[in-house]
Order: C-alpha cells, then sequence, then structure tokens
C-alpha cells in the first residue's frame, strides 16, 4: 500500500548527542510524566492536610514500581523465550522493552509497600497516585509516536499515518487514539477529585482508572499490531488477556460500596 494521504511520520527519535549519548524524546517525556505527578499529588496532600514530604517518598517508590514492573512485564508477558536465553539483557532498559500492564502492577505493589510504611490504607494511596498516571500514559503514547513504535494496522482513513522509520505502509495511529483517551480519563479523574466527595470514597479513583483504562486498552488493541509473534493467530492479544483481570478489578471498586469517610 502506498501512501497516498494522511500524515507521513519520520520524527528523529534522538533530541540530541552528549558524546556516545544519546538523549531521547521517549526518556524525556517519561520524565515529564512523574514530574507532573509529583506536582498534582503535591496540590492533593496540600488540600488533605497530608505531609508534603511524604510526596518524594511515595514517587520514588512509584518510579521503582513502574521501571521494574514494566520491565519485567514485558520480560514476562512478551518476550521469555528470548530473555531465559539472555538473562542479561533483562536490566537492559535501554534497548527497549516496556509494558504497562506490568508497569501498573509494579507500582500497586511498591504503593502497597509505601502504605504499610506509612500507615496509610493502599486504596487511599492508589485513589491518588492513579490521577496522575493517566497523565503519564499520555506521554509514554506520545513518546511511543517519536519512537514510531506500538502502532496500529494497515488503514487507508485520511487521518494514517505512514512510517517511514518502520514499514512505509499508512496505519492507524494507535498512539495518539490511547494518548486522547487518557488525556479525557485524566481530565475526568480530576474533576472527580477536585468537584465531588469520591476522595472520600476508598477505591473508587483507583477503580474508575483501572475500569476505563484497561477497558479502552482491550478495545484499542483490535487495531493494533501484535507485539510478539507468539500472538499471531490468537483471538485475543497479550494486551487484551491481561487488560481483562485489571479492567474487572477496576468494575468491582466502581461497584463497592464503601462506608464515606469523614472530611
Amino acid at each position: 500500500m502506498e501512501p497516498k494521504n494522511g500524515i507521513v511520520w519520520n520524527v528523529d527519535p534522538i533530541m540530541f548527542h552528549i558524546g556516545e549519548w544519546s538523549v531521547r524524546w521517549y526518556g524525556l517525556l517519561y520524565a515529564l510524566g512523574f514530574v507532573a505527578g509529583i506536582y498534582i499529588v503535591t496540590k492533593m496532600f496540600k488540600r488533605e492536610g497530608v505531609n508534603k514530604d511524604l510526596v518524594d517518598s511515595l514517587f520514588l517508590f512509584v518510579v521503582i514500581g513502574t521501571v521494574i514492573g514494566a520491565r519485567l512485564g514485558h520480560v514476562f508477558f512478551y518476550d521469555w523465550g528470548y530473555y531465559s536465553k539472555h538473562p542479561a539483557e533483562i536490566i537492559k532498559i535501554w534497548h527497549g522493552g516496556l509494558a504497562s500492564h506490568g508497569g501498573a502492577i509494579g507500582i500497586f505493589l511498591m504503593g502497597w509497600l509505601w502504605s504499610k510504611k506509612y500507615k496509610k490504607s493502599i486504596l487511599w494511596t492508589a485513589d491518588r497516585v492513579v490521577v496522575p498516571a493517566a497523565l503519564a500514559a499520555v506521554c509514554i503514547r506520545t513518546g511511543n509516536l517519536i519512537n514510531s513504535e506500538i502502532y496500529g494496522t494497515a488503514t487507508s482513513l485520511p487521518w494514517a499515518f505512514t512510517f517511514i522509520r518502520e514499514d512505509n505502509i499508512p496505519r492507524h495511529p494507535t498512539q495518539i487514539y490511547e494518548a486522547l483517551a487518557y488525556l479525557m480519563i485524566f481530565a475526568f479523574l480530576m474533576y472527580m477529585y477536585w468537584k465531588t466527595d469520591i476522595r472520600l470514597k476508598e477505591g473508587k479513583l483507583f477503580g474508575w482508572f483501572m475500569l476505563l483504562v484497561f477497558g479502552f486498552r482491550f478495545c484499542i488493541e483490535f487495531l493494533k499490531m501484535d507485539q510478539s509473534a507468539f500472538e499471531a493467530g490468537m483471538a485475543l492479544n497479550m494486551g487484551q488477556l491481561l487488560s481483562i483481570p485489571l479492567a474487572l478489578t477496576g468494575l468491582f471498586f466502581v461497584l463497592w460500596k464503601p462506608k464515606p469517610k469523614n472530611a
């Protein structure tokens, strides 16, 4: 299929070089997501009278959980056949390979450890972390777009993207679809936190995040190219299989009726 319409995409993923080191747009956007998260959670803690000094420790835990979880998620969910034979490559995250489902699990586990340390409810912590996490997801998918990766199937739609660095075929820009969806989810969660009393109902913001993000992720996977060869011929790909339990977890907490806590 020759590119006849749409957008020709050939952005260099490298911003600049410092000697032998290259600084990539993806890394900058990844870091920007964490910086925005620190700002948002600091505002939340200030509103609720929580010691703002706890923000730094929380995000240290979140960063560790995100990176380790996302890396191990890629290793075990998508490419264990390779990494089982090349275990030294597991730690080389600069070679690429991060899975958002693993990142979500890693954040939750590290959030649980942080909550234990500082005597907070894990759901209270999760409710506050997921709000900026939705914005971080926007940054990450924008980085994927710049990297010309995680794109969609071929299409003749007028907004198709032709990724010159890949195969020169007009495709669904699924990175943009996801980024826009996560931006709307972020706006929804921000509204719910700041304009309603949902913050007093533990687990609700967490539930909405999980349901909306992974519910959408399940749907958008129908337009995505497979991320690993073993997914060929599968009725549902790995991204969808991993999204189902996470979305159902979100649905449980959305429908769950905890007792409201005092403001």
